[in-house]
């Protein structure tokens, strides 16, 4: 034995000691039980809760988000379709407004072409009337040279025909 302790005793404890050591252990685990193990199930208890909320909340979210993503994807062919449908319209539109332009050019021209060619008749009958009047100005003219004289009464006109006539028969 050195130094007055024998190791035999470790393995073979006194009677007092084990059932020192069993009360203790009892005593210890009966607190542990009561005020660590209680706490520290329900903590973990919760802690499954709120995992399986946060889970459920994902899956949730996710099927949101899918379907969000679905009705994006809608909104946006409707949207597109929307353009193009009035991409459409407004080419119809142009077509249509263009068309009605052109039809209304021709009909104003054809408008200006009949009037000028109203005009040009007036112009050319007055031009007729002036050239009429001013060929029997010239006759007159002429004759009053060829007979040498004018003849300026109605009276003096009849004599002058009247002797025409005479000597041409």
């Amino acid at each position: 034995m050195l130094l007055g302790f024998d190791p035999m005793s470790l393995l073979t404890p006194d009677l007092g000691l084990v059932f020192w050591t069993t009360i203790i252990f009892l005593v210890f685990w009966l607190l542990v039980g009561k005020f660590a193990f209680k706490p520290i199930a329900k903590a973990i208890k919760d802690r499954d809760q709120n995992i399986a909320d946060a889970l459920t909340a994902a899956e949730k979210a996710k099927a949101e988000v899918q379907q969000m993503h679905s009705d994006n994807a809608s909104l946006l062919k409707e949207a597109r379709e929307e353009s193009a449908k009035i991409l459409k319209e407004a080419k119809e539109l142009k077509d249509s407004i263009v068309a009605e332009a052109h039809h209304s050019a021709k009909e104003e021209a054809a408008k200006i072409v009949a009037n000028a060619k109203i005009e040009i008749d007036a112009q050319k009958k007055a031009a007729m009337a002036e050239v009429k009047n001013e060929v029997s100005k010239l006759s007159l003219e002429i004759a009053q040279k060829v007979v040498g004289r004018e003849l300026d009464s109605t009276k003096d006109q009849q004599n002058f025909i009247t002797s025409l006539v005479d000597k041409l028969n």
